[in-house]
């Protein structure tokens, strides 16, 4: 069972940054890819962004490709995503997720976190 903690969401300016950070709890984090979506209101979860065990391997969404960087820190437990150059549409309810393989479709990955609230202002 892994159980996954999200933080640093917040209101900031277009062209601005935040770093989201995933806490995950269990002894085998490392065995997992990790991945990163968002849902904005009336929307479907997209994905946004995701990386292997190692981090070696990320994907990344065509909408924040270039923005947004993937990775992770195993003996810490935690996945990050920093945004940079911060655009209105990014403004949805991030959320990370865990899968033992990597994926890019939500319905594949076992384990989410509850959610954390970015808005992003014009």
């Amino acid at each position: 069972q892994v159980q996954l903690v999200e933080s640093g969401g917040g209101l900031v300016q277009a062209g601005g940054s935040l770093r989201l950070s995933c806490a995950a709890s269990g002894p085998t984090f490392s065995n997992y890819a990790m991945g990163w979506f968002r849902q904005a209101p009336g929307k479907e979860r997209e994905f946004v962004a995701a990386i292997n065990w190692s981090g070696g391997t990320t994907y990344y969404a065509d909408s924040v490709k270039g923005r947004f960087t993937i990775s992770r820190d195993n003996p810490e437990n935690t996945v990050y995503l920093q945004m940079n150059s911060l655009k209105p549409e990014d403004t949805a309810v991030y959320y990370c997720a865990a899968r033992k393989g990597l994926a890019t479709t939500p319905g594949r990955y076992d384990y989410w976190g509850q959610g954390t609230q970015v808005s992003v202002s014009s």
